[in-house]
């Protein structure tokens, strides 16, 4: 089923909206949550949670691309329930492992960050990834925003891991300097 057919059953209000989402993108969605929480049952409540915010977003929203809307709201989910997890219990993860790689090169706040400076950095982010050549935006978006393993990222890229590890650092290196450009850091 087509992306506008799926919109058109959430502004109708038919339930088989969730079921055509979850059949076109729940692989690729249960993917995701499984990268950040890396287990079962706390992927399958990701889901359930995710496909009611979907739900409860569509109207009034009306997503351009409805793959990219639907990963943002698991992704979010998923970080969420992660940090409530986290929270009662500290656990290693690839999620804490690339956050800590990330602290470096975006300024960390404990505080809430307001709209104005998260819309700015996110538009600096954008900026940057623009600048990247193809190989490597890609290796860059599968570690930190689908927070894939190293391991998995050079298989599917064809490189070795330590080719990897080095990209990532240099990339890294370059999005802090954006950063301080930009005065964001």
């Amino acid at each position: 089923m087509e992306d506008k057919e799926i919109i058109a059953l959430y502004n109708e209000r038919s339930e088989n909206a969730i079921k055509e989402t979850d059949n076109k993108y729940g692989t690729y969605l249960r993917k995701i949550s499984d990268n950040i929480l890396g287990d079962r049952g706390d992927t399958e409540e990701c889901m359930n949670d995710s496909y009611l915010k979907v739900w409860n977003s569509i109207p009034p929203q009306v997503p351009k691309i409805l793959k990219a809307f639907v990963a943002r709201i698991t992704r979010n989910t998923a970080l969420n329930i992660y940090e409530k997890r986290k929270a009662s219990k500290r656990c290693a993860s690839e999620v804490a492992l690339s956050l800590e790689e990330l602290e470096e090169c975006l300024e960390g706040r404990d505080n809430v960050v307001s709209e104005i400076e998260r819309k700015e950095i996110m538009k600096a982010l954008d900026d940057f990834l623009g600048t990247l050549e193809k190989k490597k935006r890609i290796c860059f978006l599968q570690r930190y925003f689908y927070l894939e393993p190293l391991k998995d990222i050079a298989e599917r890229n064809d490189i070795s891991e330590a080719a990897l590890r080095t990209m990532l650092c240099r990339t890294r290196t370059e999005l802090k300097e954006f950063m301080k450009k930009r005065g964001l850091f």
